[in-house]
């Protein structure tokens, strides 16, 4: 019997990434949603269910063989992954849990998450990406507005990493052979800092895009506007303090897919359309 995988955050950039990649491979695919009126990549089985009561999950686990598991919500749902029968997780990670900074916000969740899928007894692999090219669509407003980005953190070079190239690996992990027991550290394959971003976005969009530093403290006030202090402090202590390296580019994405990563440039061309002016 072919393998069924369940993907959890399937609606998002990563698992709908990682939805899509396993359809096409031929792979049966449920999808977990809350919401059951939600759409999820075409060919996927959905499954309604709570990722914050792992209970909820029972019916979208049972004839399961593989989990590819956002961190950060009920940690008993590796548990009921084992109950269910399923011989493997794939769980998103992230770089954090090797960080300095152990009590910080974001590791906290996340090494709790690998904790927890370890104590499962299951067969696992942590993916540990750093920061995704998608976040790149936080600028959209401002794209929409006129042809200056505001971002912080301007003097910290990034080797963000395609979501696809993430998605391709979580495949490979969940059906290949020799990943169990593996953390992947994964990246793009170049570091750049927000004003190289900008730059390459302008010229794929063929706009006279300018990029200016916004200050600490303007992007600490924006920042706790829309999120709990705790995750704020948490950003600055990675790329103001430094506490997390996501400069150095790692061969993971070519060694376990043969192929390499997508550059932040081929990424744009492939979005582009979602910079344009009419973009909803």
């Amino acid at each position: 019997m072919d393998s069924k995988i369940l993907v959890t955050g399937a609606t998002g950039n990563v698992g709908g990434a990682l939805a899509r990649t396993l359809v096409e491979r031929g792979v049966p695919t449920r999808a977990v949603v809350r919401d059951p009126a939600r759409p999820v990549p075409a060919g996927v089985e959905a499954a309604v269910g709570d990722l914050t009561d792992a209970t909820s999950l029972r019916d979208a686990l049972a004839g399961v063989d593989g989990l590819f598991l956002m961190p950060g919500y009920a940690d008993e749902i590796a548990t009921e992954a084992a109950r269910a029968g399923v011989r493997r997780i794939v769980l998103l990670s992230g770089g954090s849990v090797l960080s300095s900074a152990p009590d910080n916000a974001v590791t906290e969740y996340m090494a709790r998450s690998e904790d927890a899928v370890r104590a499962s007894g299951l067969a696992w692999t942590f993916l540990r990406p750093v920061s995704f090219m998608t976040n790149t669509y936080e600028w959209r407003p401002q794209l929409a507005a006129g042809d200056v980005v505001r971002a912080p953190f301007a003097d910290v070079p990034i080797a963000t990493i395609d979501p696809a190239d993430l998605a391709a690996v979580a495949a490979e992990a969940l059906l290949g052979e020799g990943h169990d027991g593996r953390a992947y550290p994964l990246t793009g394959p170049e570091a750049l800092r927000p004003a190289d971003r900008v730059a390459l976005l302008a010229e794929v969009l063929d706009r006279p895009l300018t990029f200016e530093a916004e200050p600490d403290d303007e992007a600490r006030a924006r920042m706790l506007a829309a999120m709990p202090q705790p995750y704020v402090d948490a950003f600055f202590s990675f790329f103001v303090d430094g506490t997390i390296d996501e400069t150095t580019v790692q061969p993971t994405v070519a060694e376990v897919t043969g192929r390499p990563p997508r550059t932040f440039r081929q990424w744009a061309e492939q979005n582009a359309d979602a910079f344009s002016h009419n973009a909803p």
